[in-house]
This record gives structure tokens, C-alpha cells and sequence, in this order.
């Protein structure tokens, strides 16, 4: 079985960068039930066409429905596992016991894949899920691959997937209560505000004046963001995830932008089709993230946190989004300032990938001739000598 390579999308936008950059799956949210509310997520009439775009590429979609619900939740989650089940969507990610109880019931034909929220750390717990009839389990991130393969090989007639990128929790996969105690949002009701991104100070009284005041807290010498997980990156172990039997391998980043989308989806595409994996490497260094780790695929591991500051910057700046090609021109809609002269690189899942180009005669949409692009969002016609396609991005490399 070939190993699925599974990506985020928050919007329908970037579930189209997702298949236009080489995803085998998608996995969204509806407008309710999900863990991620702050992304823009699916309407009906979207998720729907989602899924018929998907399956006319010979792709899948999978549906969260993973928050922990409560009583008042069951009535209007029926309706909803059934609206998924008519739609076909290839399964319905769930955390809870009751509402993969509920689906069960009254969508039996619809897949069920338990959430990493549901913290599976064992085979035995994989073995009692398959008997309640779920399809998948998406594995803990806490688990090393020795771990993943004693549970593959006790329940060998269950998918395994697991997060092989992105952004990891301070807690056990997601079961976190900074949230709700800091901000009032409820973290497993999809409201986090990733309280532990901040930066964390103390108040004190002063003995010489006896004035209170803010003073910063130090884990040690490289900074105070104490609670700030490092990101994961699982490139380099992708074999060994598959020999444990891991069935598909999870990008994290529903909240991320579509260009970073593109950047890591590509580069684990390039990847697992038998690319160079230094240069896919080089590409996730190209994005803004934390400090990259293998968090626990070795065991036990303390060096998770990430001291230093929020993220990188990244070693590119993302510069526009190509909305066609024609002529001899590329016409892209500006995201970040660039001028005539500047080298312009195609982020692209086809040949013309990384290709460069000067910025030699570039045109506003008033038709008129200009050499500073400065405004966001607006769209500027750019002399290109490749044929660049909807949905490819270009870049500059910083520095």
C-alpha cells in the first residue's frame, strides 16, 4: 500500500494549493464541530464540491468532528454525520467516545478515524478502537517508532497515521486547559489561543521602593518563551515510519498560510517520489517556523522547547500568488513588496520548480508601466519566460 501523504486545509483556497502541490488526502473542518474555529473552514456548499474536486483527481477528503461534545451537541452532530455520509466523504475525524458511538449509529457507512486527541499511546487502545469499529487511529504524537511498530504488528488490520510536520503541543497531543484559564477560550472546543506562544513575565514587588513591577522570566540564558514547542519535522524518518506501518503521514497547519502549505507539501512530495532529500530539507527551511525536532521518534526527548523567540523568518519571502500565464507574461496577485530588477523563483509541484527570473518589464492593472510593486493584493502583469500555472507561487530569497 502506497503511503498517504495527508495535508491541512482551512479554507477552500488552500485546499486547491493542497492538490495543485501533490496531497493525496485532504483534511478539513465544516463550520462547527472542528478543534480549529479561527480558520475560515467549509460551508456545506463547499465541503461538497471539495469532495466531488477530490474524487474526480482520485483524491480523499476527511471531515473533523473532533471537539468533545457535550449533551447539547448529539442532535445537531446526527444531522451532520449524516450530511457527510450523503456527500461522500471518505471519513470523519472524531475524538470523543460518545460521538464515534453516534456516527456509528446514524451514518454506519461513513469512515471513522480517531483523532490524535483522543491520546492513543497503546496497542491494547488501538485494538479496543478497532473493535468499536473505527478504520484509523491517528497515533500521539508522543510515540516513538519503535512504539508505532509493536502497535502495528498487535493490530496489523488497522490504518496508522501519524504527524510527520508542523506545530506540536506544549500538552498531551492537544489536551491543553492554558486556554481556558488564561483567556477563557476552550481549547477542546476548538477555541485555543495558544497560550503557550506567548511571552511569559512576572510581577513583583520591589524591596527598595516597594513599587510592583514586571520582570521577565528565564528558563536560562536563551529566553523566556517557556512553554513553546519546537515544530516537527519528520522528513529523514519517513522510511521508518512506513516499515513501523504508518498508512499516512500528517502535515499539521489548518491555521497556516497557502504559501506555507505549498512549501511543505512540495517538499515532502519531492520526498516520498524519490527527490533529493537535502533540497526538500533546504524547502522547509524556506518558511517561517520554530526550531525544527523529531520530538519523540527516538524515545524519550527534553530538548522539545523552543527558548529562543516565536519563529524564524524563514529563508524566503513569499511575493504573490500566480493567478495565470499567457504571452510571455505571468499575471500574479502582490503579497509582499517587490520592484523591477528583483529575482523572482517559482514555487511550482511541476518542472518549473525554482526556476528564477529578473523582474525586467512588470505592468499595474491600470495597464501602465511600473518598477515598484507596492500594493497588497493588487494584481501586476510580469514579463516570465516560463509558463507558470494558476496556483504556483513566486518567491524571493531573502538577504
Amino acid at each position: 500500500m502506497k503511503t498517504e501523504l495527508l495535508a491541512p486545509a482551512g479554507s477552500y483556497a488552500k485546499f486547491l494549493t493542497a492538490l495543485h502541490f501533490g496531497a493525496d488526502a485532504v483534511y478539513l473542518g465544516g463550520k462547527n464541530f472542528s478543534l480549529r474555529t479561527f480558520a475560515d473552514n467549509f460551508t456545506a456548499e463547499e465541503l461538497s464540491s471539495a469532495v466531488r474536486l477530490a474524487h474526480e483527481k482520485g483524491k480523499k477528503v476527511y471531515v473533523t468532528a473532533n471537539i468533545y461534545a457535550r449533551n447539547a451537541d448529539f442532535a445537531t452532530l446526527a444531522d451532520y454525520f449524516r450530511f457527510l455520509e450523503e456527500t461522500g466523504v471518505d471519513a470523519a475525524i472524531v475524538s470523543d467516545s460518545g460521538v464515534v458511538y453516534l456516527a456509528k449509529q446514524v451514518a454506519p457507512k461513513l469512515a471513522i478515524h480517531l483523532s490524535t486527541q483522543a491520546n492513543t499511546t497503546n496497542k491494547y487502545a488501538v485494538k479496543f478502537w478497532k473493535e468499536q469499529g473505527v478504520s484509523r487511529v491517528i497515533l500521539a504524537r508522543e510515540l516513538s517508532i519503535a512504539e508505532i511498530k509493536e502497535i502495528h504488528e498487535f493490530v496489523p488490520d488497522i490504518e496508522l497515521e501519524a504527524f510527520v510536520h508542523g506545530a506540536m503541543c506544549i500538552s498531551y497531543s492537544g489536551r491543553c486547559l492554558l486556554s481556558d484559564y488564561l483567556d477563557g477560550r476552550q481549547s477542546n472546543r476548538g477555541a485555543c489561543v495558544q497560550a503557550c506562544r506567548w511571552r511569559y513575565e512576572v510581577r513583583a514587588k520591589n524591596a527598595t521602593n516597594g513599587q510592583s513591577e514586571w520582570l521577565p522570566i528565564e528558563e536560562d540564558d536563551k529566553g523566556t518563551y517557556i512553554f513553546n514547542s519546537k515544530d516537527l519535522n519528520m522528513l529523514s524518518r519517513l522510511k521508518e515510519l512506513a516499515e513501523a506501518g504508518v498508512c499516512s503521514f500528517k502535515i499539521e497547519g489548518r491555521m497556516k498560510s497557502g504559501y506555507y502549505l505549498a512549501t511543505v507539501i512540495n517538499a515532502y512530495r519531492r520526498a516520498l517520489d524519490g527527490g533529493d532529500i537535502a533540497e526538500s530539507e533546504y524547502e522547509l527551511a524556506c518558511v517561517a517556523h520554530r526550531e525544527y525536532t523529531q520530538a519523540y521518534a527516538d524515545g524519550k526527548n527534553g530538548e522539545t522547547v523552543n527558548y529562543d523567540d516565536s519563529q524564524s523568518r524563514g529563508e524566503y519571502t513569499y511575493i504573490a500568488d500566480v493567478l495565470r500565464a499567457r504571452d510571455g507574461f505571468v499575471l500574479a496577485e502582490m503579497r509582499n513588496r517587490f520592484k523591477e530588477g528583483d529575482i523572482l523563483e517559482a514555487l511550482a509541484p511541476d518542472g518549473n520548480f525554482k526556476k528564477s527570473f529578473r523582474a525586467e518589464e512588470i505592468y499595474a492593472s491600470d495597464g501602465e508601466r511600473t518598477d515598484d510593486c507596492k500594493l497588497v493584493q493588487a494584481v501586476y502583469r510580469i514579463k516570465c519566460p516560463y509558463e507558470l500555472k494558476k496556483g504556483d507561487y513566486l518567491r524571493r530569497k531573502n538577504g
